[in-house]
């Protein structure tokens, strides 16, 4: 092949990649001329053909024409990218003249607010937050917690079962005993999470969530836990707000009580959030049951301790008058935008 061969074959590149309009088609000339069976890298081939003199001219000649080339392919890439990118902006231009469509801007739905609020006032006293798993097994969940098998008390629990040994936990109890066991008292621990029962009405859901406070020390008495939940009541209610305490059972606490406030609605007058009566139960409360911290490894009489238990959900409906629970999860903006 002679020189003149081989500038007939970059004038052609040379035209092409000129004519090229987009990038695809300046590759594809590319190709066509430079790829592996381009025209000038078939004229490569013929140099097995040639003289052993003439070979090193020849090879100089075709890299001379190769590297003009691919500086030529180079430029006109950067050239057609730019142009390309203009014309894009230019067919996408923003009008700033159009309207704008305001989106409506999000809030914190209620039972994370009242979680959030709850936690604020509890680490106030030094209380920790802890967390537990969502599936327990039925040690932790019942046994550890003074529950045995066949015990009468777990029929208040109706459990959904995922194995013989494992359950959706019916509550954030369990998160007292891990607490106990993998830490050494004294303790201020708050826990919460979703829990699970098979239970849906106006006032009940199969999953709602729940707040779990425990309090351990050398010296804790009913009259510690009665202060402290009177004090929460009056700084997430309103401190005009009274408590009573009711004799209750809970295999769990002993003593046991159940935990009213005067209803934040009505301030103890009676409406029908509080049927009437001027009292809303809150949840549950009692000293721990020396048993609990006999399953946890924990020296008694030496350390003793309170816990106490709130629905989240039901907090939320106290405080914001809310007539059905299920509303909650539901996450109608309608609903949730009033908060």
């Amino acid at each position: 092949m002679s020189q003149t061969q081989l500038n007939d074959i970059k004038q052609k590149a040379l035209k092409a990649f000129q004519a090229a309009q987009n990038s695809t088609e300046l590759y594809n000339a590319k190709v066509q001329y430079l790829g592996k069976s381009g025209a000038l890298t078939e004229t490569m081939k013929l140099m097995a053909t040639l003289p052993k003199e003439e070979k090193p001219q020849f090879g100089k000649l075709v890299n001379d024409v190769k590297t003009e080339l691919e500086a030529f392919y180079s430029k006109a890439e950067d050239e057609l990218k730019n142009k390309e990118i203009n014309s894009q902006m230019e067919s996408e231009k923003l009008d700033l003249t159009l309207p704008i469509d305001i989106q409506p801007l999000g809030s914190e739905h209620p039972i994370y607010k009242v979680t959030n609020e709850i936690f604020g006032i509890m680490a106030r006293l030094g209380y920790a937050l802890r967390t537990g798993p969502m599936i327990e097994k039925d040690y932790y969940n019942f046994e550890a917690l003074n529950i045995p098998k066949n015990h009468p008390a777990r029929d208040m629990q109706d459990t959904f079962f995922i194995d013989e040994t494992h359950v959706l936990r019916t509550h954030t109890s369990p998160i007292q005993i891990h607490s106990l066991e993998n830490e050494k008292p004294p303790l201020r621990v708050i826990g919460t999470g979703p829990v699970f029962r098979c239970d849906s009405d106006i006032s009940h859901l199969p999953n709602f969530h729940q707040i779990e406070g425990m309090c351990v020390d050398e010296k804790v008495s009913m009259a510690d836990l009665k202060g402290t939940i009177s004090f929460f009541v009056k700084e997430f209610f309103g401190p005009g707000l009274k408590t009573r305490f009711r004799p209750s059972f809970f295999p769990f606490t002993e003593p046991s009580a159940e935990v009213d406030c005067s209803c934040p609605i009505c301030k103890g007058k009676g409406c029908s959030l509080c049927k009437h009566t001027g009292w809303i139960e809150i949840g549950g409360c009692g000293l721990i049951n020396p048993k609990v911290f006999e399953f946890a490894k924990v020296e008694y009489p030496k350390w003793q301790g309170f816990a106490f238990g709130f629905g989240v959900e039901r907090m939320a409906i106290i405080k914001y008058g809310v007539d059905d629970i299920r509303l909650f999860p539901q996450n109608d903006v309608r609903f949730l935008k009033q908060f």
